[in-house]
């Protein structure tokens, strides 16, 4: 059991561990961000993982982001959601 999930005294304080992982895409550097909550009720939603940039910027821009109950699968939507569309920075 990872102790640091004891730290959060009220739920509404949203305690959560952040992990760092770098992609490249057409030589540009994505960082994502992936945040790790204190379980709740709701587990499907323990890992939440969003990139510091956009894509699609001179059309609708979007943020890639990704959501999972282990930290895989939220940082595998997060890495399909940067190559959905192109960076036009």
């Amino acid at each position: 059991m990872r102790d640091w999930i004891y730290a959060q005294r009220d739920p509404a304080d949203q305690l959560a561990q952040l992990h760092f992982f770098s992609m490249k895409k057409d030589g540009v550097e994505f960082i994502i961000t992936v945040k790790e909550h204190v379980p709740s009720k709701d587990e499907s939603m323990l890992f939440f993982a969003q990139a510091d940039k956009q894509t699609n910027q001179k059309t609708a821009p979007f943020t890639p982001t990704g959501w999972g109950n282990t930290l895989l699968k939220a940082l595998s939507e997060c890495v399909q959601a940067v190559h959905r569309f192109p960076y036009e920075g």
